[in-house]
């Protein structure tokens, strides 16, 4: 119940009212305490009757004035409390304020051709885009990569059963990741909780176990769009939910940036047998030859799910949700309400001085909400990239690539390009939010330390169940 995006709203309105009656509380007392202490001191007469019910209204309108803030602040932790969750695979604690509900509407505004109609206008802020076929050779080599990645998602729910042997002696393939702490699971929806009240209505009686919920991931096949932009190496994700809801947008520069620096596979060229019919007038109705593009080596497509794995772990772990519930409903609903509470306590100073200052405040308490909110983004989308470099590192072990080609990948790309996140803030308020917060190391350092201290870890596990292993197996000899 708590768990919606109209709950910090409600608790913002509770509060004002609160925060409305409260100088009025605090005012009453003070005039009742004055009148008591003059009484004393003049001698003024007073019945022992009428102290007694002076001071249980003081006491009466303190109570009032604690329940009326109790209420807010209950309320307010209790939606925190509510909205708390684990993200899946890395343990991490998250908030997300969207009831299911609300989360089944995105997923049914961005299903089928949504995506692609939200998507287009990002892209055409910067104007009309210009999109790549899925004919194109780069477009089919692009989601071949992705669909090879969206097939390891259903081992992300249960690697204990389908890698029992992860920690496998032969030190010839790639490393593959310990079993996560927290598997993968799909978010609930609302109709599976109204599924799961009515069982447990009706097995209550019959004495019967409840049915569990459905585990399976409603995201992929995931949406696929391609961009002709060559000064942009970079892509994005966005969206939620099945149906297409969520996907990738890949730019061209960096299929070209790619390609450019791993030389490729030339094709070879196609001998055809021709009868003594078309040596004579081929050249006269023949068609011309199909143009030949180049063939990705393996190293180039490498890259390329690094890239897209990044992406990828974005849309499995729901960020978008998360942006989407702390950029419109935690951030501002947090500032608004602080706001309020610093716009009461000093309202007996702003009152003094007319409605210039207070407007003054005002505008201050914009300019600084705004800064904040910065702030926040920030601090969102450095999480959320370290996370996805991590939970991708995952995806591409299961896919079959080396997870440690990652960390050079994003070395090259440290500092000479833009990382492949998705925030709207300029490099430099980038800076400016780093020093507010007190952090000296950029977000590219931080991510690829995250990403070496990841597959550390994994080794370190290894090498735990290996010495494990070989202790049954020297206890089972003797």
């Amino acid at each position: 119940m708590l768990k919606a995006s109209t709950s910090l709203e409600l608790v913002r309105t509770v509060a004002r009212i609160a925060l409305t009656f409260m100088p009025v509380i605090l005012i009453s007392n003070a005039k009742s305490r004055s009148k008591m202490k003059y009484a004393a001191l003049h001698g003024v007469p007073k019945s022992e009757e009428s102290k007694a019910q002076a001071l249980k209204q003081i006491r009466n309108r303190k109570w009032l004035l604690y329940g009326m803030l109790l209420v807010p602040m209950t309320l307010f932790w209790g939606t925190i409390v509510a909205s708390l969750e684990k993200t899946p695979l890395t343990g991490r604690w998250r908030m997300i304020i969207l009831s299911p509900e609300e989360e089944d509407e995105i997923a049914s505004q961005l299903a089928g051709a949504g995506w692609y109609n939200a998507v287009t206008d990002i892209l055409t802020q910067d104007g009309p885009p210009t999109i790549i076929s899925n004919t194109d050779w780069r477009h089919v080599w692009v989601e071949e990569t992705l669909r090879k990645l969206e097939a390891t998602i259903p081992i992300l729910t249960n690697e204990p059963r389908m890698y029992p042997q992860w920690f496998d002696e032969n030190q010839d393939h790639p490393p593959l990741p310990p079993p996560a702490e927290f598997p993968l699971r799909p978010r609930p929806r609302a109709s599976e909780y109204i599924r799961r009240m009515c069982e447990a209505i009706c097995e209550k009686h019959r004495k019967k176990d409840l049915h569990d919920m459905p585990h399976s991931i409603s995201g992929p096949p995931y949406s696929l769009l391609l961009v002709d932009k060559p000064d942009a190496s970079n892509a994005f994700s966005y969206g939620f939910g099945p149906n297409g809801g969520g996907g990738i947008v890949v730019y061209s520069g960096f299929i070209n940036d790619v390609l450019s620096r791993v030389p490729t596979i030339p094709e070879p060229p196609t001998r055809q047998q021709k009868s003594w019919w078309s040596q004579f007038f081929g050249g006269l109705f023949s068609s011309p030859p199909p143009l030949r593009h180049p063939t990705p080596t393996p190293e180039q497509t490498s890259e390329l799910a690094i890239l897209l794995a990044h992406e990828l772990a974005h849309l499995v772990l729901s960020h978008h949700l998360e942006s989407l519930s702390s950029t419109t409903v935690i951030i501002p609903g947090t500032i608004s309400m602080l706001t309020d509470i610093i716009r009461v306590v000093i309202f007996p100073l702003t009152m003094l001085f007319g409605p210039f200052v207070n407007d003054a405040v005002a505008q201050l308490g914009k300019v600084g909400s705004g800064e904040l909110m910065k702030v926040g983004e920030y601090c969102t989308n450095t999480r959320q990239e370290i996370e996805a470099d991590v939970v991708s590192a995952r995806l591409l072990a299961h896919a079959g690539f080396d997870a440690r080609d990652a960390v050079k990948f994003w070395e090259v790309r440290a500092g000479r390009i833009s990382e492949c996140s998705r925030t709207d803030i300029e490099p430099a308020e980038n800076k400016m939010v780093r020093k507010i917060m007190g952090a000296t190391h950029p977000v590219d350092e931080m991510r690829i330390e995250a990403l070496k201290r990841e597959l550390s870890r994994w080794e370190a596990e290894r090498l735990a169940a290996l010495s494990r292993l070989i202790s049954q197996r020297d206890g089972i000899r003797v």
